[in-house]
């Protein structure tokens, strides 16, 4: 579950991009506890996609997880750890006003205490990735 920054939630309504901050294991293996996230707000969402969305019973709480299947009433969506739970699975489907953007990048922050050239050249060519749609996996995730 990600919490947005300060600064972000202020020009989330100028800016089309955002920053979140993933915490806890519910979407493992794709994200990581600790792992940023730029997120594109109001960006068109299709299954398979990784949102940003307010809890639907905690309005102040934000939460990632994988878009599976538009049904009536919103969206279902799953977390990519099964053993996790709070996704759909408890709360049901996410009416659409709710999901706030799509994940477009994941990146994660230098490791403190790794400051030689070597570490920190491997932490820049890893750090940022693209956070795709995985089809297959909404539709693995879909049977559950």
């Amino acid at each position: 579950m990600p919490e947005l920054s300060q600064e972000t939630e202020r020009t989330r309504g100028v800016l089309p991009f955002g920053a979140a901050e993933v915490t806890g294991p519910s979407m493992v293996p794709t994200l990581k506890h600790g792992d940023r996230l730029v997120v594109q707000y109001g960006a068109r969402i299709r299954p398979g996609d990784v949102v940003v969305l307010r809890h639907p019973f905690q309005q102040d709480l934000l939460v990632v997880k994988r878009a599976a299947e538009r049904r009536e009433g919103g969206w279902w969506v799953l977390g990519d750890n099964a053993f996790a739970g709070g996704d759909s699975t408890d709360y049901g489907t996410v009416p659409e006003e709710l999901v706030l953007g799509k994940a477009r990048f994941r990146y994660r922050p230098p490791e403190r205490g790794r400051r030689s050239p070597f570490a920190l050249a491997r932490w820049a060519l890893s750090a940022v990735r693209p956070v795709l749609s995985d089809r297959s996996a909404s539709w693995r995730l879909r049977a559950r």
